[in-house]
């Protein structure tokens, strides 16, 4: 079977149960002792920027959504859901700083810890949970979705478990099978919910990082296989999915016959133009959009800021993810690299899933934007995953900083897969040579 990871030919010849685009480098921690780098040096800059816009805009639109919905529903102050969501973003800040500075490798022995305790909440909230539109997906009163968490804690296993040098990746039994058994065990108690938006959201994530991990093509095909037959059974069953699939194709013919939802996601945009109304100056936000704090916010922002400030967020998301790969290249193992790729893939599926429901491509589901929709749960995930992605960063800096400086003549190879110090072969046959005339 042909190996399609991303890997150097160097990598090729070792084992193909191992994660192969990045070698481990047990050395890194070593040599971080080394050299003393301050933390705001050894911090990445542009990815702190790209979050700190992101949030800035968030706060923007979510006062610009809410100031007439809790002047006139819950009769407060005009920034009462500004207020709440400026504490959300303080917590998600702190959070995100914690999970930055302490060393990402920490977390990987809690990696089974964090996924056994999101499977117990996931279990908890269909039997505990708060109905909110037929649907329990949130715990003491609202404040907690384990869905969220769940999102973030396959990935943190994914990479813990993908990146081990005994998984055999491309083996059925002890690379599919196991793969199979934790997406099952995850995602059942998320459809019971249910919560089918935030079951595609870890089928990619996860896949994407099986895929780069280097499984083979047909275990990939039978995956996409089984969640197709998972997608029409719920279909079948759920008569809220069936409603949306069947207005969606609907819509693909004659766009007048799309759901209420879509339509005035359409004509905020329409009605936005190119330059927009002006931040604040919506109309569609006060009672025809649906939840546009949350799951129609870009819709809002496509109104008031038009098409040029759609396309600044649209393309903030997307230097988001290049930085998330460069730091995900750098990292100085296997565990960082995938921890990196997946948290990033995870913050583009949201928001490339939410934007395409905005732009009538997909059926309407329900997803917040990243870092720019109200919420609390979805918030602090994604920040965490921040974090954790300037650890990677800064574990990686460190140590480029180190290897620098060492003094000892050699030069070092810094290609794509294989980041392990190496010296070259004229050091190498110097050293050969002094040894045996020892």
């Amino acid at each position: 079977m042909t190996d399609h990871s991303i890997t150097p030919d160097s990598t090729r010849r070792g084992r193909r149960s191992e994660p192969r685009f990045i070698d481990e480098a047990p050395e890194a921690s070593r040599a971080n002792n080394d050299v003393k780098v301050s933390y705001w040096t050894a911090l990445d800059k542009p990815m702190i920027l790209i979050t700190a816009l992101l949030l800035t805009i968030g706060a923007g639109m979510v006062f610009s959504t809410t100031f007439n919905w809790s002047l006139e529903v819950l009769g407060s102050s005009t920034a009462i859901f500004l207020q709440r969501h400026m504490r959300n973003v303080v917590l998600a800040l702190a959070a995100s700083t914690i999970f930055a500075v302490i060393d990402y490798r920490f977390w990987r022995r809690f990696a089974p810890l964090i996924l056994l305790m999101t499977f117990g909440a996931l279990v908890a909230v269909n039997i505990f949970g708060d109905d909110t539109f037929g649907a329990r997906r949130a715990l003491v009163s609202g404040s907690l979705q384990p869905g969220e968490l769940a999102e973030f804690a396959v990935v943190l296993y994914m990479a813990a478990w993908l990146s081990a040098k005994r998984t055999k990746v491309d083996s059925f039994i002890f690379g599919f099978l196991p793969f199979l058994i934790l997406i099952v065990l995850i995602i059942v108690p998320i459809i019971a919910q249910p919560d089918i938006s935030t079951v595609v959201i870890i089928l990619l994530t996860a896949g994407a990082m099986y895929f780069l991990a280097g499984a083979r093509i047909w275990h990939l095909l039978l995956i996409g296989g089984l969640g197709a037959s998972l997608g029409l059974a719920v279909v079948t069953t759920q008569p809220y999915a069936q409603t949306r699939i069947d207005s969606y194709l609907a819509s693909l013919s004659d766009p007048t016959e799309a759901n209420y939802h879509t339509q005035q996601v359409i004509t905020a945009f329409v009605t936005g133009g190119w330059v927009g109304k002006g931040l604040g100056q919506s109309t569609q936000k006060f009672s025809a959009l649906p939840a546009p704090h949350t799951d129609s916010i870009f819709a809002v922002i496509g109104e008031e800021l038009g098409v040029v400030g759609a396309a600044f967020v649209v393309l903030l998301y997307i230097i988001f993810v290049i930085r998330g790969f460069q730091i995900a290249r750098r990292a100085v193992d296997t565990f960082g690299s995938l921890l990196a790729l997946g948290l990033t893939l995870l913050v583009a599926i949201q928001a490339l899933l939410n934007i395409a429901v905005m732009a009538a491509v997909i059926p309407s589901t329900g997803l917040p934007l990243p870092f720019i929709s109200y919420g609390g749960s979805a918030l602090v995930v994604a920040m965490i995953g921040v974090g954790l992605m300037l650890s990677v960063s800064r574990v990686a800096t460190i140590r480029s900083q180190t290897s620098n400086r060492r003094q000892d003549g050699a030069t070092y190879d810094r290609g794509w897969g294989n980041r392990r110090s190496r010296l070259s072969r004229t050091s190498r046959r110097r050293s050969s040579s002094q040894v045996r005339k020892l």
